[in-house]
């Protein structure tokens, strides 16, 4: 049974967009206005107003954005790409006022790897990549290529940047791996020639370059640490564009030494120079801004040239007048409204520095890796959370900002829900173990330990927050009692050989579903922990969601097909073909069970009319495999993420008809407090142990009833600052009792949440090897990777969709499940 066919379908509205590629070099820009900045992200060019945070988007390229330029007058944008091996890759120039592309060409091959406006925007400039290394020249006012050259002599190696000549429109300068070149644009014979930079017998690697005001000086920042300062020799004439002489190195310039021996060697920039901006100041002082490899952002003056007879190459002619650190490789300096400077780092984070007192302020952060879950609070829209490979992440969802990060050191968050009332973040981790946090501070409320053999995979809670339904990489089910006063394993489902993909517990709490690897979706009945219905496919599935009656279950995965299943008898009423290509990873139904969406791996987000079974819009641009889909609970908004981080917040197209309960007026959002009040005293100890870091968004205080008293909100910041400052918190937990009661119960350890122990401590040994329970220790357990929305195999079952059925390792028929009532549970020996 294939999709209905449809006349139209409508593209999904982006509202904003949580993100920024700092791995693009150069790729942060400041507009000249001073209200706008721009960066990349995946297929798309992001256009932030400053004040307002609102953001616009430049959508038109058909894979990753890898160079970006703004002209100086701010009325161009241009933007290239990445493309697949021997496809071209494209050119845009944007008009930046009505966000419209003016032109777009496909001469570079594979890679666009820099782009730069001439200072009068005549011309745009344009390098290839390694499998195209050649110059192409364009024409702004007819928006024409005119010429092209190739980049580097044969014997060099990669062109890696462009810069533009501040007073001749017709020059520019071209620095790579043992290239520096000056070039010169003949616009009447529509050619263009370069002329090689003399650097003696110095051999550098150079990753950026900046020209001053007057065109008598390029500083070349390199690979090795230190700063070329070249001499262009240009004629005072800004009408003549030959040089008077050939351009050549004068100086290698390095940071004076601490050490105080006569004719010491020159320090050097660890990790190379990454980008430099040159403050001109009075008296004619020049100063200099560095941006290093390894995070460090200095103001450094340049001294005369004095010393004779070095050995070493470098000078030490830059005394360090400030410095600070933006904790990773700079990939982007630019003045922004003269007293300050933004810094964008490979860690996709942007930093305000102001020059007077070199401050530091973060202003944009997200995630740099694959992002597995999201979790919306029970009929509350306003905060959501992500869970990836690094940490979990509160966002507000109006604002976009960063509210709470929590982390757990060497563990990866494969999964992640809020508890029905709001006062707890539950998540699992693939170290087994699940792990509940307060959603005001992050702190560790309580953990239980060996949850799963092979990492927690999926979980769900019952609306009443009475039941957690786990899934792990082993294929078990568990389901686990929860109280104030204790943590009860209640059940344990046998019936799945591969892990558990994705688990979803029904709207009236009796039933659950769980999707599974190994070509299986089992529902439960949870209350009488027995096998309801067993449904089998040739396909690895990947996502599972009850329609909100309760009466059908939608299931996606690997076959790239969305099927309709009968709970009462596990019958397959409807398939759709969900995707031409990719597998489908993620699915999530409206309230009303009126629509669901769908996110696959050919980077579309898709909603799909629910009874009539087509797709009614699309949603393009992110760059990455979707991993996960979340409609907001008042259906206003649509998220997706992807495994490059993004997260991307979507207005939803339908409204749902069901009238939910409005949300708590216990539940407070505090965003923005200007005061750090702290729920209970904290020992010397545990603040030791505790590792917090400071940077610039705002503070969630979330939850209900006594929590959500002002005095239980944590909110850590300063008044000095524009923004307020999150914390970052990371969690070495402690694993609780667990008494020798005839069934197994575990008692919460947020008794002792305080207590928070390093892990590798001789306390925790200590605590092991007195321990004759044989509980695993979370120190020892290995670090699997999450099995949540992978692509994996379990077993004997084929990845392969077109794998005959008969193939796939049959279950049993019997039930096979193990209660805790009534009886004493084996622990688990020790594993190392």
């Amino acid at each position: 049974m294939g999709s209905p066919q449809v006349d139209q379908t409508d593209d999904l509205e982006l509202l904003s967009l949580i993100g920024f590629d700092g791995r693009t070099i150069h790729g942060l820009k400041a507009h000249p206005n001073g209200e706008h900045i721009l960066y990349p992200l995946g297929c798309k060019v992001a256009v932030v107003h400053w004040d307002s945070r609102k953001q616009d988007f430049l959508e038109g390229h058909t894979n990753v954005i890898t160079a970006l330029s703004i002209s100086m007058d701010g009325k161009y944008v241009a933007s290239g790409q990445i493309n697949h091996m021997g496809f071209k890759a494209f050119v845009i120039i944007w008009d930046f006022d009505t966000r419209t592309a003016l032109m777009k060409h496909d001469i570079h091959k594979v890679r666009v790897e820099a782009l730069d406006f001439s200072f009068d925007s005549t011309y745009l400039f344009s390098l290839g990549g390694r499998d195209d290394g050649n110059v192409v020249v364009t024409h702004i006012p007819s928006l024409e290529p005119m010429c092209g050259y190739p980049a580097t002599r044969a014997t060099a190696g990669d062109a890696l940047t462009l810069k533009h000549s501040n007073l001749r429109s017709s020059v520019f300068m071209s620095a790579g791996e043992g290239s520096l070149r000056v070039w010169q644009v003949n616009p009447e014979k529509r050619f263009v020639r370069a002329v090689d930079v003399q650097v003696s017998k110095i051999k550098r690697n150079v990753y950026c370059v900046t020209i001053d005001t007057q065109d008598e000086f390029a500083y070349c920042g390199t690979l090795t640490g230190d700063i070329l300062k070249v001499a262009l020799y240009f004629p005072e004439d800004t009408n003549k564009t030959e040089p008077v002489r050939t351009p050549n190195m004068t100086v290698c310039l390095g940071k004076i030494p601490k050490s105080k021996k006569r004719n010491a060697e020159a320090e050097r920039y660890s990790l190379g120079v990454r980008d430099i901006i040159i403050l001109d100041g009075l008296n004619g002082v020049r100063n200099l801004v560095v941006g290093a490899g390894n995070g460090v952002v200095e103001l450094v003056k340049e001294n005369e040239n004095n010393f004779k007879g070095l050995k070493s190459p470098s000078y030490p002619l830059l005394s360090v007048l400030k410095s600070t650190s933006v904790d990773s490789a700079v990939t982007s300096l630019q003045r922004f409204r003269d007293q300050e400077i933004m810094v964008g780092n490979d860690l996709c984070e942007i930093y305000l520095i102001n020059i007077c007192t070199f401050n530091v302020r973060l202003i944009v952060t997200c995630h740099t890796s694959c992002i597995y879950d999201i979790a919306f609070p029970k009929n509350y829209a306003e905060v959501f959370a992500t869970a990836s490979k690094d940490d979990i992440r509160v966002w507000h969802t109006e604002t976009c900002r960063e509210l709470l990060r929590i982390s757990v050191p060497n563990f990866t968050c494969s999964t992640v829900k809020f508890s029905a009332d709001g006062k707890s973040i539950i998540s699992g981790w693939n170290d087994g173990c699940i792990r509940s946090f307060t959603p005001q501070s992050g702190k560790l409320m309580y953990t239980i330990p060996n949850a799963h053999n092979k990492g927690v995979t999926a979980l769900d809670l019952t609306s009443d927050g009475s039941t957690i339904v786990s899934g792990g990489g082993e294929g078990q089910v568990r389901i686990w009692k929860i109280s104030s006063s204790l943590h009860k394993l209640s059940a344990i489902l046998k019936d799945h050989k591969g892990p558990v993909s994705d688990i979803h517990v029904s709207s009236n709490n009796q039933q659950a579903v769980s999707a599974s690897t190994d070509g299986s979706c089992i529902i439960w009945d949870i209350v009488r922990l027995v096998r309801l219905q067993i449904l089998f496919a040739n396909s690895l599935f990947m996502a599972c969601r009850f329609n909100p009656d309760g009466c059908q279950v939608l299931t996606a995965g690997t076959d790239r097909k969305i099927q309709y299943w009968e709970c009462y008898d596990g019958s397959l009423i409807r398939d759709l073909e969900g995707s031409t290509a990719a597998a489908l990873n993620t699915l999530d139904i409206s309230l009303d069970g009126s629509f669901f969406v769908t996110g696959s791996n050919d980077f579309l987000v898709k909603v799909w009319n629910y009874n009539e079974g087509y797709t009614t819009h699309i949603g393009i641009g992110h760059a990455g495999i979707i991993t996960t889909v979340r409609l907001s609970p008042d259906s206003k908004y649509l998220i997706s993420v992807s495994d490059d981080g993004a997260i991307f917040t979507w207005k939803c197209p339908f409204q749902s008809t069901v009238v939910e309960p409005g949300p708590d007026t216990s539940i407070v959002c505090a965003v923005g407090s200007e005061k750090l009040d702290v729920a209970q005293p904290i020992s010397s100890a545990t603040k030791d142990r505790i590792r917090i870091r400071k940077s610039t968004s705002g503070a969630l205080g979330f939850g209900s009833g006594d929590c959500a008293k002002e005095e239980n909100i944590v909110s850590l910041s300063r008044t000095q600052s524009a923004c307020s400052y999150r914390s970052t918190i990371d969690v070495c937990d402690k694993p609780p009792e667990i008494e020798n009661e005839p069934s197994e119960v575990m008692k919460p350890s947020s008794v002792r949440s305080n207590e928070v122990y390093t892990r590798g401590s001789s306390a925790m040994r200590n605590a092991i090897d007195n321990k004759s329970s044989g509980i695993i220790c979370q120190s020892n357990q290995p670090a699997v990777p999450p099995n949540s929305k992978l692509m994996q195999s379990a077993g004997k079952i084929s990845s392969d969709p077109c794998v005959p059925k008969s193939s796939l390792t049959r279950f049993p028929t019997a039930v096979k499940s193990e209660t805790c009532k009534g009886q004493t549970m084996k622990k688990p020996n020790h594993r190392h």
